[in-house]
């Protein structure tokens, strides 16, 4: 099953060190930053993944711009994500992008993710030390259950 992790992560590169550390665990996963390869074919893709950091409690607008135009119909999908923030509807214009192309839904990952947008740069960022390890384990071990 050919598998594909779509991703944007550019403040702080937390969300790649997750993407990062699939890709080490399964050789056969292949990434794409949607930065440097805006125009990437999905059609050859079993599985797709979506990863970003959030941003104004949501999937980084890139992604979810990329998202729209080329995310195929009738694929499998999952998510990942990290977030400074505890909670928030974090998922829901990414899944309703993918609903629209009748896509099926594999799973989610999130976890913690450092964070220094806005006022939480004043004190030096949230969730300081995140992903830690276990958080990087869990996100292989959670693509690996897919």
């Amino acid at each position: 099953m050919k598998t594909v992790i779509v991703y944007y992560s550019k403040h702080h590169g937390i969300t790649k060190k997750l993407i990062d550390a699939i890709a080490a665990a399964d050789s056969t996963v292949s990434l794409i930053d949607v930065t440097d390869n805006p125009d990437a074919d999905l059609s050859g893709y079993d599985r797709i993944g979506f990863a970003s950091g959030i941003y104004f409690t949501s999937f980084a607008k890139q992604l979810l711009s990329y998202a729209e135009e080329h995310l195929p119909e009738n694929k499998d999908v999952f998510f990942i994500y990290t977030h400074g923030a505890p909670k928030g509807g974090f998922l829901k214009d990414i899944r309703e992008i993918t609903k629209r192309k009748n896509c099926r839904e594999l799973g989610k990952y999130h976890c913690l993710g450092f964070d220094t947008f806005g006022p939480f740069k004043l004190v030096g960022g949230i969730a300081k030390g995140h992903p830690d390890g276990k958080e990087i384990a869990d996100a292989v071990k959670f693509f690996q259950e897919l």
